[in-house]
């Protein structure tokens, strides 16, 4: 009923009808429009906004910081002696904390300076001697050096016939000698041989007497032994008859004996005597062997120095190039000991080797020269930053770029500009103090040359920890 209603009324009204869809069309539209609107601006960037974002990421992208330290300007040196120096002490120290030295000037004299400077003036000594001794060569010999030398030669000739002369009549005396001593044994030998045979004749002959006195003594004893068997004579007197040929018997034995003895006692002295003719023989040729050989030895000798005093002779009283040219090595050997001389004298003063401020006193007098050197020097008029620059940032910085330098320990900033960039990758070194900072960084160290007014600063804080800000406004 309803429905049939509003059919019929919609139907009666028709134009009304169409106004009302045309108007709900248009609202329809109008709210798509509006909410499609509202979508597309919300996906849309801010203009402002993208501005801000990036002005914050280039300040972030120009701006590199990091830890560093203040340094002099070619870094802080320590001065020591030479290797030549060490164990040497210091004598005297020239300097002290914060004094400004200049190139070359003496910080400290060593303790071995003394002895160096007379070994320097021994040295200037010898060169002395030396070119004097060349003017001398060069000069050549003096008439009176010539006839002394002549003079050396004529004595060395007479002392060398004087000598042979002598020698010759020890070696005549020696051979006298031999043939008089020889002379002499042969002497005693033949008087030994002539006493041998003349004893044993006379030997000989007491035993031919005795024997025919056996002989003699023999017959009476068988004569007077028949005798007595036949009772002509009594046994007393036969057995002084056998006494009588047993006493014979026995002085024969003796005889004999004696000759022997004679004989061999004799020869014995004969073969000493012929032993000691040998001995004379040989002693005596051992003898004029020895002075003929010191005659040699004489001739040889003093035949020697005659040569070398003449040979002296020519070199006197020539001048020769060769001889100018040894004693012009020898001037240049001087020189050259003398330069050595002064430059381990030189070695014995510490100088500095650039201008810079002293730093640090690490030896004072009569201390030995450790392995810290006796000096820090550095040159605090020109002071640099230098920063430990993360491997990752370090593309992000470049030479001449500004920097500020800021401390806890400093009031102001400190302004600088980037002079060098390290070539090498090193392990971190200064190191943050917050807990969760990294203690094992590898960075690249990035020297940052401060101004004349920071400099000044400065000057006197030296390895001071700082913050370095590379770029940025």
């Amino acid at each position: 009923m309803v429905h049939r209603l509003t059919a019929e009324s919609l139907s009666s009204n028709s134009p009304l009808v169409k106004q009302l869809v045309v108007v709900a069309a248009l609202a329809t539209l109008a709210a798509g429009g509006t909410t499609g609107y509202t979508i597309w601006r919300s996906r849309q960037p801010d203009p402002n906004a993208a501005t801000a974002a990036a002005a914050v990421t280039a300040s972030q992208l120009t701006t590199v910081t990091a830890l560093g330290r203040l340094e002099p300007r070619g870094e802080v040196i320590k001065v020591s002696g030479s290797g030549a120096a060490d164990g040497n002490r210091i004598d005297r120290l020239l300097v002290k904390e914060g004094d400004r030295v200049k190139t070359g000037e003496t910080i400290a004299i060593l303790d071995n300076r003394d002895r160096q400077q007379a070994a320097f003036d021994q040295a200037q000594e010898q060169v002395r001697v030396a070119r004097a001794n060349l003017a001398k060569v060069k000069a050549g010999a003096k008439n009176g050096e010539i006839q002394a030398q002549k003079a050396t030669i004529g004595r060395l000739e007479a002392d060398r016939s004087n000598e042979i002369a002598a020698q010759q009549a020890i070696v005549a005396r020696l051979e006298v000698d031999r043939s008089t001593e020889i002379r002499a044994q042969q002497a005693t030998i033949a008087r030994l041989r002539a006493e041998q045979q003349g004893e044993i004749q006379t030997q000989q002959a007491a035993i031919a007497r005795i024997e025919a006195e056996l002989r003699n003594a023999r017959n009476e004893q068988r004569r007077y032994s028949q005798l007595y068997q036949q009772g002509a004579i009594s046994a007393s007197t036969s057995d002084s008859k056998t006494l009588a040929a047993e006493t014979a018997q026995q002085q024969l034995n003796e005889g004999k004996a004696k000759l022997n003895q004679i004989q061999q006692s004799r020869q014995q002295q004969i073969y000493e005597a012929q032993a000691k003719l040998n001995q004379i023989q040989q002693s005596r040729q051992q003898q004029i062997n020895e002075a003929q050989a010191k005659l040699s030895q004489i001739q040889e000798s003093r035949q020697q120095q005659i040569g070398e005093a003449e040979a002296n002779l020519d070199r006197i009283a020539e001048v020769r190039p060769v001889d100018i040219e040894a004693a012009a090595a020898e001037v240049g050997s001087a020189q050259a000991a003398a330069k050595q001389a002064k430059a381990n004298l030189d070695l014995a003063y510490i100088r500095a080797p650039r201008d810079a401020q002293v730093l640090k006193i690490h030896t004072y007098p009569g201390e030995k020269v450790g392995n810290d050197g006796i000096v820090e020097l550095g040159q605090t008029r020109e002071m640099l930053a230098v920063a430990e620059i993360y491997q990752s940032d370090v593309d992000k910085v470049r030479i001449g770029q500004p920097a500020k330098i800021t401390s806890d320990s400093l009031n102001g900033e400190l302004q600088g500009s980037v002079e060098y960039i390290g070539l090498q990758v090193q392990r971190q070194n200064i190191v943050n103090t917050e807990p969760s900072a990294n203690i094992d960084a590898r960075i690249v160290e990035v020297k940052v040359r401060l101004d004349a007014a920071s400099s000044q600063k400065v000057a006197g804080l030296t390895n001071l920890q700082v913050k370095v800000a590379i770029g940025g406004n």
